[in-house]
């Protein structure tokens, strides 16, 4: 291997700019030369990342506290994957975030900056950050000197460890590397601001806008939608042109009951847009009870049988009962199992009411309609 590093120096792509309310310096091409891992008092070199390019953004010394550095390392994140230039995993090495972190006792001047390598999750990030402001500031304190430094953390101890010193930037020897040609971004079409701008998705902060302000959504449904990028798109193809009513029903059935099959299924898929609006077209119009609608839902996700609402409803006998006749057979049963809860109803106990409801559901197998059931019960109590 080569014994250097590539990088862009006097010409970065990028100068300026900020993002989640963070100053940026530059952003700039490098080369990989090569992965080195830190362990036991020594350090092994893996070559096989060599020669692979990399990105490296740098901020300007304003980020001044843990939560801001978490803050704009997540969007940063968010960001590469909004435009789809990278899937920015940490814990796959797509993405690693270094720290300098400078404390200093004199009002308005930075102190010696210890700079962390290699930060591979958010968690890391702010925990670093904070147990290093936490160790220079005892230092100092004590009357000792920061060294300006390279250090490791160390997730097991939740501790930064020495590596090895840091040099100045004249310590680096810059020099031209022969075999790269100069580029000119200003000749390159696809580099135009026109067509940067042409070609760019909607960006993390002009979606959250929005969102607040074409659905009213609460922050969290917000960051949701922002985060998942999927489920954003297919939460706006299920509401298109809807009613703020059938938005929030929407908005509740994909927080609760989809968000969980997606975390706790071994298989399935989110169901196409156009299904989706149709069951909770069924919820809306009384055709599916809530209970029934989960269900439903279920079966849709596991793509079992299809995910046509309708056709899994009629096939499983979900679709929602609104016969009087039938329901009143439904509610006889359950009154003469629950003497006690009819008693403690008569007595003004309106928990047992809810209780005979439950039960009527669950004997209906979710198909009554509740307010139906609940009409029945009273009268039937007297």
């Amino acid at each position: 291997p080569k014994g250097y590093q590539i990088s862009q120096y006097e010409h970065p792509l990028v100068i300026g700019g900020t993002l989640g309310g963070v100053m940026i310096t530059r952003v700039h091409l490098e080369e990989d030369t090569a992965r080195s891992i830190h362990t036991g008092g020594k350090s092994i070199i893996d070559f096989n990342r060599a020669g692979i390019p990399l990105m490296e953004l740098v901020t300007e010394p304003v980020i001044p506290d843990v939560e801001t550095a978490g803050h704009f390392a997540r969007e940063l994140q968010l960001l590469l994957r909004t435009l789809h230039a990278s899937e920015a995993n940490l814990e796959k090495g797509e993405m690693r975030i270094e720290a300098n972190v400078s404390v200093s006792d004199k009002e308005g001047e930075f102190g010696t900056k210890v700079e962390i390598k290699n930060l591979n999750s958010f968690r890391s990030v702010e925990r670093a950050i904070a147990f290093e402001i936490q160790r220079q500031t005892a230092l100092i304190e004590n009357g000792g000197k920061v060294a300006q430094e390279t250090r490791g953390w160390d997730e097991a101890r939740q501790k930064t460890s020495h590596q090895r010193l840091k040099e100045g930037s004249a310590d680096y020897r810059y020099f031209p590397e022969p075999d790269l040609p100069k580029l000119f971004l200003s000749e390159i079409s696809e580099f135009s601001q026109g067509a940067i701008r042409t070609s760019l998705p909607e960006l993390p902060w002009i979606k959250r806008k929005r969102l607040r302000r074409e659905y009213k959504l609460k922050e969290e449904v917000i960051e949701l939608f922002i985060q998942n990028i999927e489920l954003g798109m297919f939460f706006e193809k299920v509401v298109s042109d809807k009613a703020p009513d059938f938005v929030k029903l929407v908005v509740n059935y994909i927080t609760s009951d989809l968000i969980s099959l997606m975390k706790n299924e071994m298989s399935g898929a989110i169901p196409s847009a156009k299904s989706f609006r149709t069951l909770i077209e069924m919820v809306m119009s009384n055709k599916l009870s809530s209970h029934g609608a989960k269900g439903t839902l279920a079966i849709m996700y596991s793509r079992s049988e299809g995910d046509d609402p309708a056709e899994i409803a009629r096939k499983y006998n979900l679709i929602q009962v609104h016969d009087s006749r039938m329901l009143g057979t439904v509610v006889d049963t359950v009154l003469a199992q629950e003497g006690k809860a009819v008693l403690e109803y008569k007595s003004g106990k309106q928990a047992a009411l809810q209780h005979l409801v439950g039960k009527a559901m669950r004997e209906s197998r979710g198909a009554g309609n509740p307010l139906e059931l609940q009409k029945l019960i009273i009268r039937k109590i007297g």
